[in-house]
C-alpha cells in the first residue's frame, strides 16, 4: 500500500536534494486527480543518489522498469549512467526523474519550485505555473485531465489563464 508521507518522510530526513513534481504537486495545488506514485526531480550526482538509496534501503527498492525487477544498489560509478531512476518500494512507487519535460533540468526545477510546510516536512514543491506547463508538454490524457483541474485552480487564485494557453 502507498504511504506517500512516510516515503517523502524519509526523503527528507536522509538529506535527499529533491522537488516534488507529477501528480502529488497537482493534489498539493488542489487537484483531485488520484496519482499511484511519487514523482520527485532530483540531483542526479552520486552523492545525492547514494543518500536517496541509503532513505530507503530497508523498503526493498526495485528498478521498477527492469524485467527481472533488479534490486537498487547504487554506487558512485553506476550513478553516472542515471537519468531517471524507477523504483517500486514497501511503501509505493517512486520515480526520480532528472529532467522535467516544459521545465528543464533539476536546477531549473528548483528555482520553479516553493516550499510547503506538512506536519514537520518542508518540502520543495514545483509551482502551480510550472507545473500546468509540465502537465501541457507531457501532454498524455491523464495530464489532460489534471490540466484541466489545475489550470481551474490557477483562475480561483485570481491568476485567469491566458487563453491562448500563455503562462
Amino acid at each position: 500500500m502507498s504511504n506517500f508521507f512516510d516515503l517523502l518522510e524519509r526523503l527528507v530526513k536522509a538529506g535527499v536534494d529533491f522537488v516534488v513534481v507529477g501528480g502529488f504537486a497537482g493534489i498539493v495545488h488542489g487537484c483531485t486527480y488520484v496519482t499511484q506514485d511519487i514523482d520527485i526531480c532530483c540531483d542526479f550526482s552520486s552523492a545525492n543518489l547514494l543518500t536517496l538509496q541509503k532513505a530507503v534501503s530497508d523498503l526493498n527498492p526495485v528498478h521498477r522498469m527492469t524485467p527481472n525487477r533488479k534490486k537498487l544498489e547504487l554506487t558512485e560509478e553506476n550513478c553516472k549512467q542515471l537519468k531517471n531512476l524507477y523504483l517500486d518500494t514497501d511503501i509505493g512507487p517512486l520515480d526520480c526523474l532528472g529532467f522535467i519535460k516544459g521545465v528543464g533540468d533539476y536546477q531549473k526545477t528548483k528555482r520553479v519550485s516553493e516550499v510547503i510546510k506538512i506536519d514537520d516536512m518542508q518540502l520543495h514543491v514545483l509551482k502551480l505555473d510550472a507545473l500546468i506547463e509540465s502537465k501541457k508538454a507531457m501532454n498524455r490524457q491523464h495530464d489532460k485531465e489534471a490540466l484541466l483541474q489545475l489550470e481551474a485552480i490557477k483562475g480561483l487564485d485570481g491568476q485567469s489563464p491566458d487563453p491562448h494557453g500563455n503562462p
